[in-house]
């Protein structure tokens, strides 16, 4: 079973800040490969935000970049948390948040993406 765990959504006006924080975890977990932070706005189709590998190298959709910043703690093989840090948030980031990780749970099963509840993110002008 691999658990993943969203917290940090809330609603904030436009310029402020928010943390989102995901941890991954699972006892049955071999490897955690890519964590990610994906957004729905209301209406839209679920975009990318950021992704960071197990080896930190980060990437940014292009709207995101120098605004949000993505982090990632390896506790072990079978836990891992990713923070995305939100600054000068605009009305267009009002959506549901996702975090999603690909990971490994047994030897001779190819990794797979395990996906979050989401958390909501409200920006108001």
């Amino acid at each position: 079973q691999v658990d993943v765990v969203e917290s940090g959504g809330g609603a904030v006006q436009a310029g402020g800040s928010l943390r989102l924080s995901c941890e991954v975890s699972g006892r049955r977990i071999l490897a955690i490969f890519d964590m990610g932070w994906y957004r729905q706005p209301p209406g839209q189709q679920r975009e990318m935000v950021a992704t960071i590998a197990l080896n930190g190298s980060a990437h940014y959709a292009n709207s995101m970049r120098g605004r949000f910043t993505i982090s990632r703690f390896n506790f072990d093989n079978w836990k891992a948390t990713a923070d995305l840090q939100m600054n000068s948030l605009e009305p267009e980031d009002t959506a549901t948040y996702y975090c999603s990780a690909k990971v490994k749970v047994d030897l001779g099963v190819r990794p797979a993406d395990y996906w979050g509840q989401g958390t909501q993110v409200t920006v108001s002008s």
